[in-house]
């Protein structure tokens, strides 16, 4: 009797053992779903664009393997170095102003400001995200002509008196670099502020008990617990920055050919594609654009142990 009962008791014991395992399929099955799409869109638009492209640069017109001449060609090619050196300096400029000014308005929203009137500025902040890359280019447009701009007077007072003298080519980094900034800071402001959201407030409130200040604690210990964040911001940033186009290009045209039109590899390669018909030095080039970044993706990624994960 003892044994029958026992049968029967295990017997219900089993159905939920049987539903959670049915619950843990149909659980992960529903995030095999959920990443498709994107796995899908990845190998269609990134991985096989960029298989296409190495097949490209290791051949010619005539599909005929040829190492690394393609490589070889774009890099003598006299345009090839002013214009890595071009968006090398562009570049620095971009993300050492980018990380020091996101962070610091971020700590300042985040610290000194009142949650109310923080939510106004990081709306103000990201409005000029919503514009899109033509749009901003072309508001900047309108604010560099001494003729036309509401600040002709700072201008003005710079010494400029024409658009062709704002749109020396000693001034274009830095013209660049306000747009891009005007454009895309406002995000990652948001983004920052929502980072150090995640900072427990004990851990703010040991540090004002020990007699840190406010800058000493976003120094030792709010902007290194977001460090992770930083490194993300420093990486996309990085990879769009050495995608410039859209602003040397519609700036190259406003000023009626006075700026190169192979000022960023970006406009080399599409030199090389749609003027010379030579799709091949095109690819070569958009190879060095991806090897560039990903050894500097690479650094940034071992330096910040962005993929560490924290073991509680």
């Amino acid at each position: 009797m003892i044994m029958v009962q026992t049968g029967q008791a295990s017997l219900p014991s089993a159905t939920p053992v049987r539903r959670r395992a049915t619950t843990r399929r149909r659980a992960g099955l529903a995030g095999y779903l959920f990443v498709s799409g994107y796995a899908i869109l990845l190998l269609v638009f990134g991985i096989f664009p960029t298989v296409y492209a190495f097949f490209l640069a290791l051949t010619n017109d005539r599909g005929q393997f040829t190492g690394l001449n393609q490589f070889i060609k774009v890099a003598g090619d006299y345009r090839f170095a002013p214009a890595f050196l071009n968006i090398s300096l562009y570049l620095v400029m971009w993300l050492v102003s980018l990380v020091v000014l996101t962070v610091l308005v971020a700590v300042v929203l985040r610290s000194r400001m009142r949650p109310r009137l923080s939510a106004i500025f990081r709306f103000l902040y990201y409005l000029p995200g919503a514009l899109a890359g033509v749009a901003s280019v072309l508001v900047w447009l309108f604010m560099l002509d001494p003729s036309v701009s509401p600040v002709s007077w700072f201008l003005q007072s710079l010494g400029f008196t024409n658009f062709a003298e704002v749109l020396s080519p000693g001034d274009l980094p830095v013209i660049f670099v306000l747009i891009a900034f005007w454009t895309g800071a406002g995000g990652w402001i948001v983004v920052m502020y929502g980072a150090l959201n995640n900072i427990p407030d004990e851990v703010l409130e040991a540090a004002r008990m020990d007699g840190a200040g406010p800058w000493k604690s976003a120094w030792h210990i709010q902007i290194p617990m977001i460090r992770k964040w930083i490194a993300y911001m420093a990486i996309l940033a990085f990879a769009a920055g050495t995608q410039l186009f859209v602003e040397p290009q519609m700036l190259q045209t406003a000023s009626l050919g006075r700026l190169s039109p192979t000022w960023s590899p970006n406009q080399l390669a599409y030199v090389y594609a749609f003027q010379h018909g030579d799709f091949n030095g095109a690819a070569a080039i958009s190879i060095f654009l991806l090897a560039l970044g990903l050894i500097c993706a690479g650094l940034l990624v071992t330096r910040s142990d962005l993929f560490k994960v924290d073991e509680s």
